[in-house]
């Protein structure tokens, strides 16, 4: 059953300007994050883009919980995942989410991405 979805588009510039600072990136990702990253802007943008979609997909944006509580990382095909971690797992939890699908897709000027969150009936 489909608890939420959500959705969100970022200019990459806008997030290749806010990195120039590293305490945008160390409050925004994950250790993990950065290190998959390699540095890339653009997956950084994808992973912001991420991080806004799962926060609308359950229910609050980011009002409960900080961008960092929610991880997004890659399987070894390049498919992205999410760990959720604090606010954002209790959130998850209240509302009975047993899983989060995620997926982007981008531009060299845009990322966007959709997220879904559902529990097993």
């Amino acid at each position: 059953m489909i608890i939420g979805i959500g959705t969100d588009i970022i200019e990459v510039n806008r997030v290749k300007k806010a990195c120039e600072k590293i305490s945008f990136i160390k409050k925004v990702y994950t250790d993990s994050e950065i290190d998959m990253s390699g540095s890339r802007i653009y997956m950084l943008a994808d992973n912001f883009a991420v991080k806004e979609a799962v926060s609308k997909a359950l229910g609050t944006g980011f009002r409960e919980f900080r961008l960092r509580d929610i991880e997004v990382l890659r399987d070894e095909l390049g498919k992205p995942y999410v760990n959720l971690y604090e606010g954002a797992k209790k959130r998850a939890d209240e509302l009975g989410v047993t899983d989060v699908y995620v997926t982007i897709s981008n531009t060299k000027d845009t990322s966007v991405a959709f997220a879904i969150a559902s529990r097993n009936e």
